[in-house]
């Protein structure tokens, strides 16, 4: 990734952090975004304090003015846009459907599905303009199967998977690869938000994994690094399980 110019939403805490952190790793100039400020300028500051290009630019992935200026930042600083990782989410907890009100719903569409679409929107506007680029988004597990989370959790990972592949479809021959991460359980900060409010969930968790275990934030990190190198060529429009082979059995 050396001297590529990378995109990375959510990027302010867990797996986004984790990211940000390994891409710079591999010489890669890291335009990070998140919602909140402080711990997204202080990421940034890291990476620069240790010989690493990166530029902070606070955003909310649900206002597609606010993704605009984030890539334009990118332009503007490193003259082009390369790669994106939107990794940007929220969680919904299993409440059970018919008990859920509108703003349950729209709180996670918004940020899972809306936040894709602006991003990509935009991503694919600058990659066109200088010959291709590698796009990933983290879906999830619950993008392939009911995993007893609330529903539209599970319904806005399932589009943002039709999103990565109508994306792939309708740009590969103009050298823009689309790809999406099914993630399983990651020990991250909302993670152990979840843990908290639900004691013991950990071991249904567990019960799904082959592996038995979280998956540590970097782990998912190093998939989308793949994703986003030249390794992965002739790989575009996948979902790449990294979940601990919750989906194998």
């Amino acid at each position: 990734m050396d001297g590529r110019v990378v995109m990375i939403t959510g990027a302010s805490s867990g797996i986004g952090a984790a990211a940000a952190r390994l891409f710079a790793e591999h010489g890669a100039r890291v335009v990070l975004t998140a919602r909140r400020h402080e711990q997204l300028g202080s990421l940034a500051e890291e990476i620069e304090s240790g010989g690493g290009r990166a530029v902070a630019v606070p955003a909310d992935v649900r206002r597609g003015e606010d993704v605009a200026r984030v890539v334009e930042t990118a332009v503007d600083r490193f003259g082009r846009l390369d790669a994106a990782f939107n990794n940007a989410g929220r969680t919904a907890l299993g409440q059970d459907l018919h008990e859920m009100s509108d703003d349950d719903y729209d709180a996670v569409m918004d940020v899972n599905v809306r936040g894709v679409w602006n991003c990509m929107r935009h991503q694919i506007r600058a990659m066109l303009t200088t010959g291709g680029g590698a796009i990933v988004n983290t879906a999830s597990v619950a993008g392939l199967i009911a995993t007893g989370v609330g529903a539209p959790y599970v319904a806005s990972k399932h589009a943002v998977i039709g999103l990565t592949k109508a994306a792939a479809a309708s740009y590969g021959d103009r050298d823009i690869r689309v790809n999406a991460l099914a993630v399983g359980s990651t020990l991250t900060e909302m993670m152990e938000s979840v843990i908290e409010q639900l004691p013991g969930v950990e071991q249904t968790f567990f019960a799904r994994a082959i592996q038995k275990r979280f998956a540590a934030p970097v782990e998912v990190a190093r998939a989308a690094l793949w994703l986003c190198s030249d390794a992965s060529s002739f790989v575009t429009g996948a979902t790449l399980p990294v979940e601990g082979g919750t989906l194998a059995v």
